[in-house]
């Protein structure tokens, strides 16, 4: 087998910030703060980094907020230079860390697009054989004239992407440029990214969206508190970035499931151990409580919060003819659902659906986890759908 090509190095990387504990704000405090040799805190942000990124890698650099990763990047990318250690980049680089930066907002959308081609190293005929290409996929074509002060965010990130992604370079770097966009943006960013892989781009891709480094990454590094704590393979390494998140997640969850809403639900597992965490195929039992005397039937909705309306549970469908007086229900659901984090919307309405009596939204949060020993084997998308195969 051969060795690839390394594309960027990375040995040691140590980086730290001289934090000064005392402002300055007027002369009189400078000179006092000089005399007393004014005490700074020093905050190490990385600590002993190492890998190395191959040529044709679309690499993936995660961790949670606070872990190094931007201050990483911008290390890479030549912004800061490293406390101790080295980076040897073999290509050129560029990288898209803020996109946006270097646009003026006093100037139109269309002066932005020449004004950025040219940071970017391209002359002014490269940039208008590309204009309207730049423009069609931002969709922006009705707004290039008017000033950029007046777009929105959404559409200043829309127009410096489709800038980026003619960027031609030895190595791309690529941070959260996923966050902004509504769903058909991002799925024509997706895209791009298709292309970036199949054509053996070198990519580096900072993301919090563990299905973009499954899906496209080559290969990733985990982040924790300024080290690497694994590096390989994508899915594994989102698989243990989702797990660092839980802990994290419950205890939000406490707080939030112990809000005061319109219901009550308790979450539980067939052992009827109190939880709100469940594995992949587990069964989650949920006690549902109400006050309403006049509700008649119990409509709960199951979210990803991400956004995606992943089921549909209706008391009276399924067999609950009139509600209980002691009003209380209990809904079993099989969690035959990808790990991440979920929660019911529960709405109480009248016998014919008409009329909705009253909605608690997020009456509860809870996590499923990546532990597949519930069921057979792990799966990909929101949820595994049973099947047959015939030969």
């Amino acid at each position: 087998m051969v060795d690839k090509e390394i594309a960027v190095s990375i040995h040691d990387i140590h980086k730290e910030f001289i934090l000064p504990q005392s402002k300055n704000s007027t002369f009189k405090q400078t000179v006092v703060n000089i005399v007393k040799k004014n005490n700074k805190v020093t905050q190490k942000t990385l600590d002993g980094v190492s890998f190395d990124i191959h040529k044709g890698d679309f690499f993936g650099i995660v961790g949670r907020n606070g872990s190094g990763k931007s201050t990483l990047l911008k290390l890479i990318a030549g912004v800061y230079t490293p406390t101790a250690g080295s980076i040897d980049v073999h290509g050129g680089l560029t990288p898209f860390i803020e996109l946006g930066v270097g646009f003026n907002p006093e100037l139109s959308g269309r002066d932005n697009v020449y004004l950025n081609g040219a940071l970017l190293g391209f002359t002014r005929k490269q940039m208008d054989e590309m204009y309207d290409e730049i423009v069609s996929f931002a969709e922006l074509e009705q707004f290039m004239d008017q000033k950029l002060k007046n777009y929105s965010s959404g559409m200043q990130v829309r127009l410096a992407f489709s800038i980026a992604i003619k960027a031609k370079n030895d190595v791309l770097i690529f941070d959260e440029v996923l966050a902004v966009g509504d769903e058909a943006f991002q799925r024509k960013c997706l895209d791009v990214f298709e292309s970036y892989k199949a054509n053996g781009q070198t990519v580096i891709l900072v993301t919090h969206d563990m299905h973009t480094v499954k899906n496209f990454c080559t290969r990733a590094v985990l982040i924790q508190e300024g080290k690497v704590v694994l590096e390989g393979d994508p899915v594994r390494v989102a698989d243990e970035y989702s797990l660092s998140n839980q802990d994290v997640i419950l205890r939000d969850l406490e707080v939030s499931n112990n809000k005061v809403g319109a219901t009550t639900v308790l979450s539980s597992n067939e052992n009827g151990e109190k939880t709100d965490k469940f594995k992949v195929g587990e069964r989650a039992l949920f006690d549902i409580s109400w006050n309403d005397k006049d509700a008649e039937i119990i409509l709960v909705d199951l979210y990803k919060n991400s956004g995606e309306l992943m089921a549909n549970f209706n008391s009276k469908r399924e067999g609950i003819e009139a509600l209980p007086k002691n009003k209380t229900v209990r809904l079993g659901i099989k969690a035959t659902i990808a790990p991440g984090s979920y929660h019911l919307d529960v709405s109480l309405w009248d016998k014919e659906m008409k009329q909705m009596r009253q909605i608690d939204r997020n009456a509860r949060n809870f996590i499923i986890t990546e532990d597949f020993s519930e069921v057979k084997n792990k799966f990909d998308g929101l949820t595994f759908l049973e099947s047959n195969w015939r030969a």
